[in-house]
Order: C-alpha cells, then structure tokens, then sequence
C-alpha cells in the first residue's frame, strides 16, 4: 500500500508561481494588445482549426522542453509537464486556437479554448499569453518559462488546455517572448453556441427503489443511469444497469441499488456522438448522505498486529474522501456506541487509510465521516494479538496475559461509579521483550477494596483499547474473599494489639528494610510469601521489599537491575535478606550450580538465580553473613531440602520459630508474650490450610492472600 501525505507540492506550486512573477514583471496589459492585433491579424497565415478534442479534466502546460507555469487569479494553477505534441507540430512562429471542453470534477462541462502555438527557441526563456474576451471584457494572462537550459535550438511546442469561455463568445489571444524579441502574434476565435441538449423530467420513487423518467413529444431519447466520476459517468453494476430507448412522449423506470451524491440520469439522442444531458438531483438531498451511502462503499482491511498499524482501502461508487478517526466499543455489535478517541485523525492517499501505533483490536475501530453522515467499520480479523484473564486469590487479583506481538501491558484498579471506572495509582506494568518466545505473563494486583476491577492496556503504542475485568464474587471467590478479609481482619487487629508490646526503642532496628527473596516454581508458596510478608510489614513496621508488590518497578528496570539496588539499599541500611526456602527451591538451586553432579554455576537470567550469584559471591568473600537469613515452612520443606552451602545462614522454620524470626528482625531475641506465639502460629496454620483447601478444589491460580493493604515502593 502506498502512503503519503495528502497534497503534498502545494508549497512548489505556490513558490513557483511567486517566482515567475518577479522575473517576468507585470503582465501586458490585455487593453494594449487590441491595437496590435489590429495590425498584426493580416500579416500572419492562420493555420488551420483543429477539431474539438476529448475533454480536459483541468488546467494544464503541455510542452517538449521542461517547463513550469502560472496565471493570474482568475485562473486555476495549471500544471506543466513534458510531453510530445498531441497532433503534428506546427512550423514557427505560429499560435493556433480551436475549441475544447472542460470537465473538472464536480462541475458542469462548459466551452473552453486551447490553444497551440510554436516559437524558436533561440535567445529567449519564456512566453506570454494573453486573454481577453470580448464582450464581458474579461482578461487573463498565462506564462509559461523553461526551467533548465537545454543545448541547440529545437523549436518549442507548446499547448495550453484551456482558457474556460461563455458559449457564442468570442476571444482574442496574443503571444510574446521573454525577453522581448519583438515578435507578437495575436489571434481571436469564436466559440460557437452550443445547440440545447436533450430535454427530459425525472420523479424520484423511494418506495420502489426508481427513478422515473419522461420524454417530452418529439424525438426518442436514450436515458440510463450512471454514477458520476471525476471525468465520465459510469455505468451501474449489473443487474441495474440498463439502457432504455424510450420514444418522444413516453416515460420509464431506471432501477437503482444505492441511493449515493453521484447518482445521475443521462439522457442523449440514438445518433452517434450526440449531445447529452446529465441530472445528477441527490447532491444536496440528506437521503442520499444516509446508511446507503455507507453500503455502498467495500472496506477491505490490511491492520497487521505485527506493525501496530491500522489500515483500511476503501472501494465506492462515489469519489468520496471521508475522514477516519479512532473509536472503541465495549461489545462486538454494530449497534453498540462507539466511543470517539481523541487526536487519532488517520491519513489518506488515494483512499488508503492509515493510523500507526496502534493496538490492533476487534473493539478498536474506524469511524468514518463524510458531511454529516458516519460510519464504523471495524477489523476484519475476529482475534486480538493478546488476551487476558482474571483469577481471585484472596485479596489479590491475578492477570494471566497471553501475547503473539512483543509488547508491554499495564494494569490498575479502578472502582465503578456511574458507568466509569477511572484508572487509579498505583500503575503495574509487565513485558515481553523483543524476540522472547510466546508465553504467558502474569501480574498481581492486591485488592484495595471489595468490588474493584481492573483496567489492563497496551503501554507501548499510542492508541489502545483498556479493557475492563471485575472478578466473579457471585460463587465460590466470594467465600474466598470472606475468607481473605476475615483473615486480614484478624492479622490486623493481633498485630495491632502486640505492636505495642513489641514496640521497638528508639534507634532499634525496627524500621530497617527487609528484602524477601522466594522461588517461583510453587504455586502454593505465593500466598505464604505475602503472608509473611505482610506480617512483617505490619508488625514490625520493617520496610518490606517484595517483587510480587513491587511489579511496575520491576518491569520498568528490569529484574535483575531491581535485585542488585535492592540488595546495595539493604546492605547500606544495615538491613535483613530474608531467603524463604521450600523444595523448589532446591531444584532451582542444583539447576543453578550446574545439575545435580555439581559444576560451575549457571548465568543469572531471574531473581532466584541472581540471589544465589549474590550470596554465593558474598559468602565466598567473606564467610557467614548476618545480613542473610533463611526461612521455611515445616510444611512445605524439611531441613534436609536445604543445600549444604547454606546451612551456615541463620535459619528459622515456621510457624514454630517464627517468634525468634521476628526477635531476630528486630536486632535482639527478646522472647515474646505467650499470647501472640499463639496467635501468630494460629494464623499461619489458619493461612496454610485455607491453601490446601483451595488446591484441593482445583483452584491452580496464583496469589497473594496474606498482600497488603496498599503495596509499598509503586
């Protein structure tokens, strides 16, 4: 497909024209040449007129030398090109005048003079044209210069179609050179009146989808219908084309498909190249600017989701050039509002619409205007580049993306007010990098309040639809919900309540930031992993820096970057990196270490693998580190799970140790009321058996049940 700028060398035409004004001067006064021609008409042969040629589509040079041209306003720009002369070339000096028609687009026909005239080229580097009409004393100049100067002195050809004229007028034309040589030739041509075309009347019948037209007494006529082009009127597609002779006082209907602007009537006598007559009566009728128009018009769709790229040809019966913006429907039906997108004007060449940077969507389509008629029209291809499904997992909500192009998504609560649902801080972006294999990306969003949606969108192209997720609560998520807010509710009162007995003093390590660092290969850790990250947060009041919390941040950096400011941050604030183990985790670790038969390890590609590079390095640097600890639950991993080059770490197993875990934290080992080792081993016994219950269920999405209120760092 062809793509461009619409009108682009208007600016040439217009520098142009400004350019041979000052190097001609101001134009021959066409007054001076009637005293000239006076003189001059009998001292010249007149050669002779040739015949009407077939009609001009608008003001045009046509010269054997490259040329430019321009006239004075009341004349169109005319065009200059080079060409070989229509008819044989006339011997120099010699200025010959015949009459032509004009046909410009969207106009009648009317009488024009062409005009052909021969110069040699010797010493000069342009001509002058010279109009006037007698009668209505009309005047009009025309110049015409060489653009390059060319060896030898082949006479210039030129001609000029054509001077637009008053049928029964009569013109007088006078040529000079640049720079003046002298030489002037003046001749005069009479346009001769136009006889009246055929006469017809014509009745409109919506109901019968016909045009009725009459002849009135006297000669028969042949009538059809025909749609208007730029310079002919072409015929209706089968099977309502049809061409009747009806005789003088009779009358016939002419079927039509489209009622469309360029639907005419043409009318002419039986003979060979008769005189016609054309009525085109829907211009200005509404009806004609209706549905029909549209239905008239074939849209074939060329958007590729590979090149963010919307593009549509249009096919009509009408020469139309409407305009394209952007709009997007909630639902795939064409009765469905399509809601309008700003600033996303498409370009046009030749009836090739483009927009680039745009999310390929079926709801995400053209709306086409034309007066004050409109039309939508969507793509063709009925699949999306991506997907995206929504699970519930307590209170997080997890995004399962899928994606065939590169590209990054992004997703925000939003809660519903009076048919919106606005986009609300903070934002979670997730990417798939520049030649990575399809897969699935998944994003998790805590629930901040019971009812909230998600808004998930296409953030690196310009124009994308966001599509609106509620999760279900109708069923069983709204026990599981239940659950999750019961459950926050009760970690939120017990750690309100022991927060005060735990209270650290002042300058305690209570605030310093604690990194959680996990395996990602089970699924059942993630919830855990928020638990207890959220207990901490809460509890004491540590800085929790957590992935799953922090996924707009991680997809802006990257994962790896991310990992080391964290770590640095960390060590720099004499904080804790909390390693939560599980068996997963082991096969992570031997995979990393090179196999289960040892060898050196493997680059770091993710989190997990860039935390062990790190603590492998840091322990082999400088022995045990009390900034690492490691973690696990009974349930899900035993002491033998943990390799042997960690087993130097501080290690805690939970829920029975998590107490000391917490003291520990904290900078001492303080041994906490009785009362809240009970609560906190009842809640993570509590946590882990609503996981098991879920599993049981079938329920294979992933989450964050134990997530905060408000993730920290986004």
């Amino acid at each position: 497909m062809r793509r461009g700028r619409p009108g682009a060398g208007t600016g040439h035409r217009h520098r142009h024209r400004r350019e041979q004004r000052s190097a001609m001067g101001r134009p021959v006064p066409g007054a001076a040449l009637l005293a000239a021609a006076a003189v001059l008409l009998p001292l010249l042969p007149v050669p002779p007129v040739p015949p009407a040629g077939a009609a001009v589509p608008r003001l045009r040079v046509s010269a054997n030398f490259e040329c430019r041209a321009s006239a004075d306003s009341t004349l169109s720009p005319p065009r200059c090109r080079r060409g070989a002369p229509a008819r044989s070339p006339l011997t120099p000096p010699a200025l010959a005048l015949s009459t032509a028609r004009l046909c410009r687009p969207s106009l009648p026909c009317q009488p024009c003079l062409r005009v052909r005239l021969a110069l040699r080229a010797a010493g000069i580097r342009g001509l002058q044209l010279n109009f006037l009409e007698l009668g209505s004393n009309r005047a009009s100049w025309l110049q015409v210069w060489r653009r390059h100067r060319a060896p030898g002195s082949s006479p210039w050809q030129v001609q000029f179609d054509c001077f637009p004229v008053e049928s029964g007028r009569q013109v007088l034309v006078s040529l000079r050179t640049v720079p003046d040589q002298g030489l002037a030739i003046s001749r005069s041509h009479l346009v001769t009146a136009e006889p009246p075309g055929p006469v017809f009347t014509h009745t409109w019948v919506p109901e019968a989808r016909t045009i009725e037209v009459a002849v009135p007494k006297g000669p028969a006529l042949m009538v059809r219908l025909c749609h208007q082009l730029a310079l002919e009127c072409e015929e209706l597609p089968w099977p309502f084309h049809r061409q009747v002779l009806v005789p003088g006082g009779h009358r016939v209907s002419l079927p039509y498909e489209f009622l469309v602007p360029c639907l005419c009537i043409e009318a002419s006598y039986p003979h060979r190249d008769s005189l016609r007559s054309k009525r085109c009566p829907f211009q200005e009728q509404p009806d004609a600017y209706g549905p029909e128009l549209w239905s008239s018009v074939h849209f074939h769709d060329y958007s590729t989701s590979s090149k963010d790229q919307m593009a549509m040809v249009l096919s009509a019966s009408c020469p139309l050039r409407p305009r394209a913006t952007l709009c997007w429907r909630e639902v795939a039906a064409e009765a469905a509002p399509c809601h309008d997108v700003p600033n996303s004007t498409a370009s046009e060449e030749e009836q090739v619409y483009t927009l680039d940077k745009v999310d390929v969507h079926p709801l995400l389509c053209f709306r086409f205007s034309y007066g004050n008629s409109s039309h939508v029209e969507c793509p063709h291809r009925p699949e999306p580049a991506w997907n995206v499904s929504l699970s519930v997992r307590g209170l997080q909500l997890r995004l399962h993306l899928t994606s065939s192009v590169p590209a990054s998504f992004s997703a925000a609560l939003c809660q519903r007010r009076g048919g919106q649902c606005e986009p609300e801080a903070p934002v979670y972006t997730v990417t798939r990098p520049e030649g990575s294999a399809p897969g699935e990306l998944a994003l998790l969003l805590p629930v901040q309040v019971l009812g909230s949606c998600v808004l998930v969108w296409r953030s690196d192209v310009r124009f994308a639809r966001k599509q609106l997720l509620c999760p279900d609560v109708s069923r069983r998520h709204f026990g599981l919900l239940g659950l999750a807010l019961a459950l926050g509710l009760v970690v939120t009162v017990l750690l309100l309540n022991c927060r005060g007995a735990w209270r650290p003093p002042a300058g305690a390590a209570g605030g310093r930031p604690v990194l959680l660092l996990y395996s990602p290969d089970s699924e059942e850790h993630l919830g855990l992993v928020c638990a207890l990250a959220e207990l901490l947060r809460a509890g004491l009041g540590c800085e929790v820096r957590l992935d799953l919390w922090e996924a707009g941040g991680v997809g802006r950096a990257g994962a790896l970057p991310w990992l080391y400011a964290q770590r640095g941050r960390v060590g720099r604030e004499r904080g804790t990196v909390l390693l939560l183990w599980s068996r997963g985790s082991s096969r992570l670790f031997r995979l990393w270490r090179g196999g289960e038969g040892g060898g050196e390890p493997r680059d770091a590609h993710d989190i997990f693998g860039a935390a062990m590079a790190c603590l492998h390095g840091e322990l082999g640097a400088a022995g045990r580190r009390r900034d690492w600890v490691l973690v696990y639950f009974s349930r899900l991993c035993s002491p033998r799970d943990v390799p042997r080059p960690l087993r130097p770490l501080p290690t805690y197993r939970l829920p029975q140790e998590l107490p000391r875990l917490l003291g520990a934290l904290r900078g001492g080992r303080p041994a906490p009321p009785h009362r809240l080792r009970g609560r906190a081993k009842g809640l993570l016994h509590r946590l882990m058996e609503a996981e098991a219950s879920k599993e049981a269920a079938g329920d294979s999405s992933g989450g964050c049940p134990g997530s905060p209120l408000q993730p920290p760092g986004t």
